[in-house]
């Protein structure tokens, strides 16, 4: 099987988020540094965020601040889960999904692990979170969200995704713990040209999802965060 390069031979950059990072730990009390510490793998930083409350709010929580109010969306998580990984050592990488107008967008923080891609997420859907470090490619990680992407109509909405967004360019700005620096990643985020994932003639015969899918991905899910489906033309 043929692998990637590493992340260093790539242009993601491995340099670590050094302002940011010593600004956010200097403002740990010692409870908060133990529970920074324990999050020393991808999959823990997953189960860290799987107890967070979900927000419904449409401002952005810098990472201290999801640390200490425990609430996050999915742009807060994805952020979040990239400056633990960056505290592990790896690059703090995120991507963002786009569906059709019917949804919301997604965020995810990438990580590899072999050559392989993985992902660390928070969602108000249980399929759209975790991914084992198993994709060889980054399309191949994205299309594995595909199924799991519907809105309250059971239409499968998603349809294109950045490429990785390394944080660490978002250094001097503090993106760990101060807003300002969440509202640039998302401006450029937004600015950021989108792959494809489907031609329009896929999106025009695609099924819905089937009910025991559509009811598994919704468990504990907040409804005041769901995208309401009428709001919007198809």
């Amino acid at each position: 099987m043929m692998m990637q390069p590493p992340i260093g031979a790539t242009n993601y950059g491995t340099h670590r988020s050094m302002i940011s990072r010593k600004i956010f730990l200097s403002a740990l009390s010692p409870d908060e540094r133990r529970l920074v510490r324990s999050l020393s793998s991808p999959v823990k930083i997953q189960h860290f965020l799987d107890t967070l409350a979900y927000s419904t709010e449409s401002s952005y929580r810098a990472p201290l601040t999801v640390l200490r109010e425990r609430f996050a969306h999915c742009y807060d998580g994805a952020v979040f889960a990239a400056a633990a990984l960056a505290w592990n050592d790896d690059p703090p990488l995120i991507v963002n999904f786009f569906p059709n107008s019917r949804d919301d967008e997604h965020l995810v923080a990438l990580f590899r692990r072999n050559g392989c891609w993985g992902a660390v997420g928070q969602s108000n859907f249980v399929g759209l979170r975790y991914r084992e470090p198993i994709h060889r490619t980054l399309r191949e990680l994205m299309i594995s969200y595909f199924e799991q992407y519907y809105n309250v109509a059971g239409e499968k909405t998603l349809r294109s995704y950045t490429k990785p967004l390394n944080l660490n360019r978002f250094d001097r700005a503090r993106w760990m713990t101060e807003a300002k620096g969440m509202d640039l990643i998302a401006d450029h985020l937004e600015s950021m040209p989108q792959v494809r994932l489907l031609t329009p003639a896929m999106a025009r015969t695609l099924a819905k999802v089937d009910p025991l899918s559509y009811s598994a991905g919704l468990q504990g899910s907040v409804a005041d965060g769901l995208f309401k489906v009428e709001d919007k033309k198809k």
